[in-house]
């Protein structure tokens, strides 16, 4: 867990948080041996926010196999998406929400981005 959250997750978790977009979100939360930007516990679905850190995809694709073994949906927003079009992303985020739920791990391969 960091301290400070990044500019992009602040502007993130201010769309978020209260129920905004009709269910709670919780930010910096585990998982397992993870720890998730942001999780609709309730629609099983995690929201990260990937920065510069977020370099080895390899090791983004075992931790969003991890999750989605555990019944999560994952999607992923770079830092960029977030700064210049958090309505897109919300959008994203909305339609992941009214989707039905995640049966459970997507076909190796396929990924949801925002």
């Amino acid at each position: 867990m960091r301290r400070a959250p990044t500019e992009p997750e602040v502007r993130l978790w201010r769309a978020l948080r209260g129920s905004q977009l009709g269910v709670r979100f919780a930010r910096q939360v585990p998982i397992g041996p993870y720890i998730v930007d942001f999780v609709a516990r309730s629609a099983r679905l995690v929201v990260e926010v990937d920065g510069e850190t977020h370099i080895d995809r390899a090791r983004d694709d075992t931790r969003t196999a991890w999750l989605e073994g555990q019944g999560y949906r994952v999607i992923r927003c770079t830092n960029a998406d977030v700064m210049a079009n958090l309505e897109g992303v919300c959008h994203a985020i909305g339609v992941a929400l009214a989707a039905a739920p995640h049966p459970g791990p997507l076909p190796t391969g396929e990924r949801e981005e925002c």
